[in-house]
């Protein structure tokens, strides 16, 4: 398999701005690790700053606890109320307005600067069609330009139980295969990690990306999902079969439990072995409160536990 690499037009200006600009903003942000120089040394190299989110649907309306944030511009600022959470995950197609528009797309970027909040992915891009419907690389090709648009380097395609059979339906991946194949150069160029996240197995997902074999498409790992699907024993140790060039982004929940509670997935054993894999992507909190206030003092919690097991790589 190629080199899990991206290069991009976008590459260029996260390099010279972002670093400079967005980190900035962070290490202004109230609870939230300093990005900008203050992190500890270890032999002359500088330890990598956790990267923990939340799902903008996981947020819960402060006025009415029984919605979520979704459609809702003030989503990034109530993201912040909650310390060391720096980057919220968006929702693509759900609600309205959504980001098909493209100038509420700009409009979630103005608040992610106002706020000094990250947006590192997206999620939810397909249609009331569902997933792989015929009008998919049309949706995802709209949904790259989306991500883009605000700023996040990693967009999530779901699809599970029949939208995902075994890898041995080959009629059906034969098509998989070659939208993605399609769409893959539009989001190299726009600087997006498409991340999938299905009900298949972490083999039969590794599998899936030696055939699509480009470096733009990788997998949105969701420990949790293995489990619901049937794969509860490959959870953990799908983290090390993947690797760390095959994983774009990490999904953490325990079915409204706290993390530390090892209901169903040993969390410690899987951030230890994020921790071995030099893992230096995102973590982001896909969690279910019943309250900001819940919201918040869960998720504080569930950071700490993640801290206590889990160390990004030096570099």
């Amino acid at each position: 398999m190629s080199s899990y690499k991206n290069y991009s037009r976008r590459s260029f200006f996260k390099t010279g701005m972002l670093g400079t600009a967005s980190l900035g903003l962070l290490g202004i942000a109230n609870g939230r690790e300093i990005a900008t120089g203050n992190l500890p040394v270890e032999n002359g190299l500088k330890r990598l700053p956790y990267k923990i989110g939340i799902r903008q649907a996981s947020l819960r309306n402060p006025i009415d606890p029984k919605k979520n944030m979704v459609a809702n511009f003030d989503a990034l600022k109530i993201a912040r109320d909650i310390p060391g959470i720096i980057g919220l995950e968006l929702q693509v197609a759900t609600g309205n307005p959504n980001l098909y528009n493209l100038d509420v797309a700009r409009r979630y970027k103005a608040e992610s600067n106002k706020w000094g909040m990250e947006i590192p992915s997206t999620a939810g891009i397909w249609s009331s069609k569902g997933a792989w419907n015929p009008d998919a690389a049309e949706e995802i090709i709209r949904s790259i330009r989306a991500t883009e648009l605000v700023g996040a380097s990693v967009m999530l395609i779901a699809f599970f139980g029949g939208s995902a059979p075994e890898l041995s339906d080959v009629s059906f991946y034969d098509r998989i295969v070659k939208i993605l194949k399609e769409v893959a150069p539009r989001a190299k160029d726009a600087g997006v990690i498409l991340g999938l996240e299905n009900s298949l197995s972490p083999a039969d997902n590794k599998k899936l990306l030696d055939i699509i074999d480009d470096p733009n498409v990788q997998i949105y790992y969701d420990l949790e999902n293995m489990y619901n699907y049937g794969h509860g024993q490959e959870a953990v140790p799908g983290i090390k079969l993947l690797g760390k060039e095959r994983i774009a982004a990490v999904h953490v929940k325990n079915n409204g439990r706290p993390i530390s509670s090892n209901w169903r997935i040993d969390w410690a054993h899987a951030f230890q072995e994020l921790t071995d894999l030099q893992y230096e992507g995102w973590l982001t909190f896909e969690s279910d409160h019943t309250s900001h206030i819940q919201c918040i003092k869960e998720t504080e919690e569930n950071i700490d536990y993640i801290k206590n097991h889990f160390q990004p790589p030096v570099c």
